[in-house]
């Protein structure tokens, strides 16, 4: 009686083991039968079961997306995560280590193709309301690793540098120094004062010289307002005014105050500009406003002491194969402080050397006085311009009420005056023939009636 229960119940047990056997191996025979019926989708194989204590799957950031989500931070981040083999002795499959060189993308949202994503869905879709374009990501860039404590800092690499950038730069170097130099020692000997002038070469200061205050007149050029240049003997450029007034002081030393040309006492090179000192007689006028003073009125007598000094002066310009270029009313000081007024000749920044057959084809100087050969050839000559220049000076003395042009007295607009004496309206017109080389010279001038 006793064994029969014990019997039932192993009876019993046997019967369950067999039905779960039964059952385990009909769903098995289900799954194999039902797996031609799946939606085209690959029969993905089961992960092996790792005879070790199971390790929890990481996930790493595969990219941020190309818009911040209004969620919070961790919403909105895909995490693809790597499987790991954990069979032992079995690293990654090459197929796993071509994955590490692909380039990442934006993963679509619920992206069902991809067999290596796990996405979280713990709380929500963390894709919700996020962009799903998919883009390149391009690779972030190696951050350069720290040097450890045992390497030194690393050498930067020595740009080659040009050897003619060397040089330049060093005689930039040298020029900006000189300048320096040399301000400090016009600043040291002169001291400037207010503006007298200014024009198209540049501006004009009085001042004086601080060692026996002689007055002088300060003259700054512009480097890009010195128009004619010279090339000296060791082949620099020079300013010519600058080379011509120390050739005249050259020609005449210790002519200070005594030629008629002003005297260069000093001259600066600050790199950008030129500072020329000039000698400044006191008291003095330009001839323009030493004219205006007098109401535009003068006789002929004071015009003729004027004019004596003017071809003295411009003769001995000529006989140093100096050509001013520019000689005119605000180009000549007259010097007031004695009863006889002293001619001076003054602005040389036009000038040029010249040869005793030279053609000049650029005209330099005032445009209103362009003698008439240039308008006819292109071409015009020193000694003939100097002398049409005369004669203009000499009409503007007696003409105060209207300036000369050329073309208006070509064109017979402008007149000379016929209340003038015969002898005084026969040099005007022989200054203005319109035939270059029908005009006297300095010399013959200097003989005419009118000045005897």
């Amino acid at each position: 009686m006793d064994k029969a229960p014990g019997r039932k119940i192993k009876n019993r047990r046997f019967q369950a083991l067999r039905r779960d056997k039964e059952s385990s191996s009909s769903s098995s025979s289900t799954q194999q039968n039902a797996s031609p019926a799946m939606d085209s989708r690959t029969q993905r194989p089961k992960r092996k079961a790792s005879p070790e204590k199971k390790t929890q799957r990481k996930r790493r950031r595969a990219s941020e997306m190309a818009e911040p989500c209004g969620s919070n931070k961790e919403d909105g981040i895909v995490r693809r995560g790597k499987r790991k083999v954990m069979d032992d002795g079995e690293g990654p499959s090459k197929q796993q280590q071509k994955k590490k060189k692909m380039p990442v993308f934006y993963l679509l949202k619920n992206n069902e193709d991809s067999a290596s994503t796990s996405v979280d869905t713990e709380n929500s879709d963390p894709l919700e309301g996020c962009s799903t374009f998919v883009g390149y990501v391009s690779k972030r860039s190696v951050k350069r690793k720290a040097p450890t404590e045992g390497e030194g800092p690393r050498r930067k690499r020595k740009r080659r540098t040009d050897p003619k950038e060397t040089q330049k730069k060093a005689e930039e170097e040298e020029e900006e120094l000189s300048a320096d130099a040399q301000r400090a020692q016009f600043k040291a000997k002169y001291k400037q004062q207010k503006q007298l002038g200014e024009g198209g070469c540049g501006s004009v200061f009085a001042g004086y010289r601080k060692a026996d205050h002689l007055p002088v007149a300060i003259k700054h050029i512009p480097k890009n307002k010195v128009f004619c240049k010279e090339t000296d003997q060791n082949g620099n450029e020079l300013s010519v005014e600058v080379a011509v007034m120390l050739k005249l002081s050259a020609e005449t030393p210790g002519s200070v105050g005594t030629s008629a040309s002003v005297s260069l006492l000093d001259w600066y090179d600050l790199g950008q500009k030129l500072i020329l000192v000039l000698e400044r007689p006191v008291p003095c006028e330009d001839l323009f406003t030493y004219l205006e003073v007098k109401r535009g009125t003068i006789q002929e007598e004071e015009a003729k002491i004027i004019l004596k000094q003017l071809l003295q002066a411009a003769t001995e310009l000529e006989n140093q194969r100096i050509f001013h270029r520019d000689i005119k009313l605000e180009n000549i000081l007259i010097e007031t402080g004695s009863d006889v007024p002293r001619v001076r000749l003054i602005d040389f920044g036009l000038s040029c050397f010249f040869k005793k057959r030279s053609v000049f084809q650029d005209f330099y100087g005032t445009c209103d006085h362009i003698p008439p050969e240039y308008y006819s050839h292109f071409t015009y000559s020193a000694s003939p311009t100097t002398v049409w220049q005369v004669g203009v000076v000499l009409f503007e003395m007696f003409h105060r009420r209207e300036r000369f042009e050329t073309r208006k007295f070509l064109t017979k607009k402008l007149k000379i005056n016929k209340r003038l004496s015969e002898n005084c309206q026969d040099f005007l017109k022989m200054c203005l023939t319109k035939v270059p080389a029908r005009r006297p010279t300095l010399e013959q001038l200097q003989l005419h009636p009118w000045l005897r």
